[in-house]
């Protein structure tokens, strides 16, 4: 009978575990790191288009949906380094964080439509659009209540909670006295 050796030494399970979980971490810091410069240039670029748009002649409109649309595009990347920051420290890739960055875009975005298209808007294109981030933020936000309740009922139900657990004033060890 033939016996194949496997061409790579055999390395121990927990030296392979914790050099891949280095390279994880590792990945993990510089998309930190990334989206920390990134957030940096956003919030330069945020001032700059302020402050030149309140320069020269501006209409009102212009200046908050400039600022508008970047800030909550900096919100969006917060939400990203808080989710690789709870990645990092959790070890594991939590679903709800994503959820929330997902909410945030599709509102932003419909905050975006309806004052670009307040004093023009059509159903066609701007209508059909609307539709569907209603849509999704509809399935996310549930998603996201589903979600948490299914993670943490506790916080869902705290006076049944409490009902069950003994209160610590009604506890029959004797209290000693002076």
């Amino acid at each position: 009978m033939l016996t194949v050796r496997p061409i790579l030494p055999k390395l121990e399970g927990g030296r392979v575990q914790g050099l891949l979980q280095l390279i994880e971490d590792g990945i993990h810091l510089v998309v930190a790191a990334l989206l920390v410069l990134l957030a940096g240039i956003l919030t330069v670029g945020v001032v700059h288009d302020v402050i030149r748009l309140l320069q020269g002649p501006y209409h009102e409109e212009t200046v908050v949906l400039s600022a508008l649309d970047s800030s909550l595009v900096l919100f969006i990347v917060a939400e990203l380094l808080h989710t690789v920051r709870l990645t990092i420290r959790n070890q594991t890739l939590d679903a709800e964080p994503f959820l929330v960055v997902g909410l945030i875009a599709g509102i932003r975005r419909v905050l975006i439509v309806t004052a670009e298209a307040e004093k023009s808007f059509r159903w066609n294109v701007e209508g059909i659009e609307l539709l569907i981030l209603a849509g999704l933020i509809i399935v996310m936000a549930t998603a996201v209540y589903v979600w948490r309740r299914s993670t943490r009922p506790g916080d869902y139900f705290p006076l049944q909670e409490a009902r069950r657990s003994p209160s610590p004033t009604s506890s029959p060890t004797p209290v000693r006295g002076s």
